[in-house]
This record gives C-alpha cells, sequence and structure tokens, in this order.
C-alpha cells in the first residue's frame, strides 16, 4: 500500500468520490469511478485514470488518510495479422 494524496467531490457528504490523485509526483486524473464496496472502516473506489489504468484506492475514514491498494495496467490492444487461406479447388485441401 502506497500513500497518495486524493482530491475528492464533497457532495452530501466529504470525501464522497475521487477526482484526481497525485502518486511519486505525477497527477492523475479519474475519468471513471467503475466500482465502490466498503469495509467496517473504509471506503474502496476502483478508478480509471486519464492514463488508462484501473487503480484501486481505498480511504480509511478513521484515520481519514488515502492509500493504494491495487493497480492493474491497461492492456494493450491486440493486433490481428491478416492470413491468407489458399484453397485447392482440385483436392478441396486447405494450404
Amino acid at each position: 500500500m502506497r500513500e497518495i494524496r486524493v482530491e475528492c467531490y464533497a457532495g452530501y457528504r466529504a470525501d464522497e468520490k475521487p477526482l484526481r490523485f497525485t502518486l511519486r509526483g505525477r497527477e492523475f486524473v479519474v475519468t471513471e469511478v467503475d466500482g465502490q464496496w466498503y469495509s467496517p472502516a473504509s471506503i474502496y473506489f476502483r478508478v480509471l485514470a486519464n492514463d488508462g489504468n484501473y487503480y484501486v484506492l481505498r480511504h480509511d475514514e478513521v484515520q481519514d488518510s488515502w492509500t493504494l491498494d491495487a493497480f492493474r495496467a491497461a492492456r494493450p490492444a491486440t493486433l490481428v495479422e491478416p492470413v491468407e487461406v489458399r484453397v485447392d479447388c482440385t483436392s478441396g485441401l486447405l494450404s
């Protein structure tokens, strides 16, 4: 777990959802909150950041601190190369 700085939207309650976070001096903008769940003392947010990666941010409500609990890199697009298939019409076999 790494400590990070998180800026949140505060609606009817404080720290309602993360808007951006800073990790190792680099700022990330949250483009989507993909999931949210609770434990007895914490709220977890699975977010998609502007770098295309997913992060799980945990807000410890008792200590009012944030940590990075998980990270998943975006998968690169899979490229499919075209394949030429030839059919020998006299034998009906693929070559």
